[in-house]
């Protein structure tokens, strides 16, 4: 058996093997991320997901994402997916000009970025595209151009980040040569205030700070994410959450394979405390268009937590980077590139 026949039975295997753990729940979403899954056929795609049937209860129509970069999408592969039950496609195309996919070390070009975005375009109706922001060296008038060839092909939902330089890759030792100059988070800001402009202008919604869908096409699978629902991750490096506890599987495909072979879950589980849970859901509260209820807070928490949340508040609400409406504390369109930041200040340490 190769290595990847072997992947894949590993990972129909952990879908039985942990089946109990999602009994009582019905699966919305089914998402193909992480590595490459775009070098899967669609036969052995759809064989994964007969596993989920065959295993799980989903619902009627559920949204079944594959991500994917442009470089892995040839006619034939689009072709191919599409004779799959993939019905979502999510295109890593970062950005829509040469120096900037140079810059950031990119495997694609920006012929690939748009060729495949026409042709997935031809086959998918829902489709996802990344955009990155915040780069060294471009300028609003660029990155206004980005958005526009972006929308220029009617894709109904675009994911957009600032770019963050990781440490020991090749954009970083760059910057510390003074080869290119550092992300300067004024710059992100500006790019950040010029994205949500031109988002309201296309007819499409904020629903989370990196995240916009014209209606109806939200992200069932970051919806649940942003709004901590239950979730099971499948395969190397990946997590789950039931509510309780998180869990992460081993990040060594051959020690993952072994382990599955041998009926084990390769995973790790953290238990999260009162005050973990707290902290999660005002993060990704703050996050998103559905806020933090302050409710919630008081009935799931109590009321030292409630009374604490709101007098960290205070200040962001009196510089107008917070606000509470109907019971909901929101992060106004000033407050939300700063969102993390204010989070972490309204995160209990200890109580």
């Amino acid at each position: 058996m190769g290595k990847k026949e072997a992947m894949i039975a590993a990972l129909q295997k952990e879908l039985i093997l942990r089946k109990d753990e999602f009994k009582d729940e019905i699966v919305e979403t089914i998402y193909f991320g992480g590595g490459t899954p775009s070098v899967l056929s669609s036969e052995e795609i759809n064989s994964i997901i007969d596993e989920v049937y065959a295993n799980y209860q989903v619902v009627a129509d559920p949204e079944i994402t594959l991500e994917a970069n442009p470089d892995d999408l040839s006619k034939e592969k689009i072709v191919q997916l599409a004779d799959s039950r993939i019905n979502r496609l999510s295109i890593g195309i970062q950005s829509f000009f040469e120096e900037d996919l140079k810059m950031m070390n990119r495997a694609h070009t920006s012929i690939e970025a748009t060729e495949s975005l026409s042709l997935a375009t031809r086959h998918f109706d829902n489709i996802s595209i990344d955009l990155i922001y915040g780069i060294p060296g471009m300028s609003n008038e660029r990155w206004e151009e980005n958005i526009e060839k972006a929308l220029s092909f009617s894709i109904p939902h675009i994911s957009s980040y600032a770019l963050t330089v990781e440490p020991k890759t090749a954009l970083a030792n760059f910057i510390k040569k003074g080869i290119i100059k550092n992300v300067d988070d004024a710059v992100a800001q500006e790019h950040f205030n010029i994205l949500l402009d031109k988002m309201e202008e296309a007819g499409f919604e904020s629903y989370e700070i990196s995240n916009f869908g014209k209606p109806g096409y939200f992200s069932k699978n970051n919806t649940a994410y942003w709004q901590q629902k239950k979730y099971i991750g499948i395969g190397p490096s990946a997590h789950s959450f039931d509510g309780v506890k998180r869990g992460w599987n081993i990040n060594s495909n051959p020690k993952y394979i072994k382990s599955i072979s041998n009926n084990e879950l390769p995973s790790e589980i953290e238990v999260l405390s009162k005050t973990d849970k707290y902290n999660e859901y005002v993060m990704t509260g703050l996050r998103t268009i559905w806020g933090v209820s302050l409710s919630r807070i008081e009935n799931e928490f109590g009321q030292k937590y409630h009374i604490y949340l709101l007098e960290q508040a205070d200040k962001y609400i009196n510089e107008q980077l917070l606000y509470i409406d109907d019971d909901i504390l929101l992060a106004t369109k000033k407050g939300r590139f700063l969102a993390d930041g204010i989070a972490s200040h309204l995160f209990m340490i200890n109580l």
